[in-house]
């Protein structure tokens, strides 16, 4: 079974920073697209941030420059570095994993993400 677990969210001011870390099992991260999205109530689950197989990084415009994702391909980690972290940021962050073969990017459509973690709350306070 391949399984997604996210954790490192939390409660921050405003100009804070918090990393986020998706552990996989039954999955290697560094052999396909893995990507951070996030959702607010209400509204579409959006991309956040997205390394695709070949190391290339794309980012939502709202967190260029503020959110950096990474991975450990030793522990089969993906990360998301958030800093400067501002009060529209809060949301359930999700890691996910596609099996889809080429690159796809961050606005790639919510189907080709085929393993979901469960999410980790990131509140940031103004």
């Amino acid at each position: 079974h391949v399984h997604l677990v996210e954790s490192g969210g939390g409660s921050v001011p405003a100009g804070g920073s918090l990393t986020l870390r998706c552990d996989a099992s039954g999955w290697t991260h560094s052999h396909h697209s893995s990507g951070w999205f996030r959702q607010v109530p209400g509204k579409k689950r959006e991309g956040v941030a997205v390394i695709d197989n070949d190391g290339t990084t794309t980012y939502a415009d709202s967190v260029k420059g503020r959110f950096t994702i990474s991975q450990d391909n030793s522990k089969n980690t993906l990360y998301l570095q958030m800093n400067n972290l501002k009060p529209e940021d809060t949301a359930m962050y999700y890691c996910a994993a596609s099996g889809y073969p080429g690159t796809i990017g961050h606005r790639s459509p919510l189907p080709l993400w085929t393993i979901w973690g469960r999410g980790t709350q990131v509140t940031v306070s103004s």
